[in-house]
């Protein structure tokens, strides 16, 4: 039994753990994989998605920003901030299920999840049970909501429409990227069926909610030096065929659009989803089902990516109707394993962009983002664009031409990476639910936000802003023996301030 329990070794759950540790808590941090750091120990640096540095304080300034760029010293950075702490670590165990007595979660029993070796997420079929944890506060601070989910909290999962919070960007948007391909197998005969990497359209107008999110993708980097070049090979059953619809699109690009097919964009060293490309370097529409999915469904989806990219790679590499120079280029490049020595060159982490989301006491929406709102219980400050990559590829016909083409949909970057410009204020009930539906759990990764709030929220330095923020909230509803969404929250505040916590912008 401790205080507190903090489900996610993620930045924001190592920043939770630090600090109810350092608040006088006995903590446990439960991480499903074998690495601490999250997307920050794979590929995304720990201050890239902070446009104002001085609008984030506390441990997330002092510490986090301090542990480097490259992935692999920032994973080990994490892991010895914790490890010098001296707190309890739970390596490759995952949540079950969950036990609660009324409003509060009692303990949650865990199973194995060791990932394999180029850091796949164990399938839920081949787990087996592995005793419990019990604490008297929870902390969920995974991508997916998972702790939140197992106890029966209501959450989020897909696009709102644009009635629902009276936000213009919602739901079903205009495509982008369209293209005068036949998306046919059978060039005009729709009866042939879609080319693979297609999806029927659904046919929902404009501003409709959908099960849709974002595309996810692998932030790696790429080599052509032997010393460091681990082989992309093509996966088990690779066919040409899977690839049509990128030769169809290869007659359309010069040499650099190829580049963004693969290896895409590079964002600060490494490559990330070319959101410009009709095809890039990841998978579209799948993440539709990891999002409220089991580890069964969740693993597959990540060898999906990986052995996406390997086929586009081989294809690119390979395929005559692709011009001889760049496939020269592209089959020079394998993984750099240097970056990830442990799983052979591959990410340990998917970057998970968006899953669940609380459905808790306030929702932070798009007047959030635009500075449209004054909530009196900030606990830390957000600042980026509207950011969504396409949730899907589909036929589409031309408006005004009638020509069939292909295109993405659901893409936007809205305000770029300063977004506003003005830091807005993330409201603790974000990251509390309903008091009826948990009493003792804090959420401040899969926070309470809509789909368009969310995906101008959800950048590690804000999740580990509001994890520093939660586990000081579970600290002080321990020694106020009550539940979360009880205590003084200007109490809260003023310790937040006296721990440097930005929570007001007044510039």
């Amino acid at each position: 039994m401790v205080d507190i329990c903090i489900y996610g070794g993620t930045p924001a759950g190592c920043v939770a753990a630090m600090t109810a540790h350092q608040e006088g808590a006995s903590v446990v941090l439960i991480e499903p994989s074998r690495w601490l750091g999250g997307m920050l120990g794979a590929g995304i640096k720990p201050a890239q998605d902070c446009p104002i540095p001085a609008a984030v304080g506390g441990l997330t300034s002092t510490a986090v920003f301090g542990f480097g760029t490259n992935p692999h010293d920032v994973q080990r950075a994490f892991q010895d901030w914790i490890a010098a702490a001296g707190i309890e670590v739970i390596f490759e165990h995952r949540a079950r299920s969950v036990t609660r007595d009324g409003n509060r979660i009692t303990a949650i029993q865990l199973e194995t999840s060791a990932p394999d070796k180029w850091g796949v997420p164990l399938p839920a079929s081949d787990s087996l049970p592995a005793g419990e944890v019990r604490a008297a506060v929870f902390v969920d601070a995974s991508y997916e909501g998972d702790l939140m989910a197992l106890a029966g909290v209501p959450y989020r999962t897909g696009r709102e429409a644009r009635d629902a919070y009276g936000e213009d960007l919602a739901g079903v948007q205009p495509v982008t990227n369209w293209t005068p391909i036949d998306p046919y197998v059978v060039p005009g005969d729709s009866t042939s069926g879609l080319l693979p990497l297609l999806e029927p359209d659904h046919g929902l107008p404009a501003g409709a909610a959908d099960d849709y999110t974002q595309a996810y993708n692998y932030r790696f980097y790429v080599t052509t030096d032997p010393a460091h070049r681990a082989e992309l090979t093509p996966p088990d059953g690779y066919s040409p065929a899977d690839y049509e619809l990128v030769r169809r699109y290869v007659e359309h690009l010069d040499l650099e659009g190829l580049r963004g097919i693969f290896p895409g964009w590079m964002n600060s060293g490494e490559y990330n989803y070319q959101r410009a490309s009709l095809i890039t370097n990841a998978p579209l529409g799948v993440s539709r089902a990891y999002q409220d999915g089991d580890w069964d469904e969740r693993s597959r989806i990540w060898r999906h990516h990986i052995d996406y990219l390997r086929g586009l790679h081989h294809f690119l590499s390979t395929d005559p109707a692709v011009p001889a120079e760049f496939r020269a280029e592209t089959a020079a490049y394998g993984l750099d394993a240097s970056v990830f020595p442990e799983t052979e060159g591959w990410p340990p982490q998917l970057y998970v962009r968006s899953a669940r989301r609380l459905d808790g006491v306030c929702t932070v929406t798009h007047a959030d983002v635009t500075n449209q709102t004054d909530p009196g219980d900030s606990i830390g400050l957000a600042l980026f664009g509207v950011d969504v990559y396409p949730v899907r590829r589909i036929p589409h016909r031309d408006r005004e031409t009638g020509d069939l083409g292909v295109a993405t949909e659901g893409d936007m970057f809205i305000g770029g990476h300063l977004g506003t410009g003005r830091p807005y204020p993330i409201p603790y009930r974000a990251i509390t639910p309903r008091q009826d539906d948990c009493g003792n759990l804090l959420v401040p990764v899969c926070l309470s936000a809509s789909h368009i709030g969310y995906a101008a929220t959800r950048m590690e330095p804000v999740f580990c802003v509001l994890a520093e923020s939660a586990a000081l909230a579970a600290v002080q509803s321990l020694r106020e023996r009550t539940d979360v969404q009880e205590i003084d929250v200007r109490t809260l505040q003023d310790r937040l301030v006296d721990r440097g916590q930005v929570i007001t912008w007044n510039v």
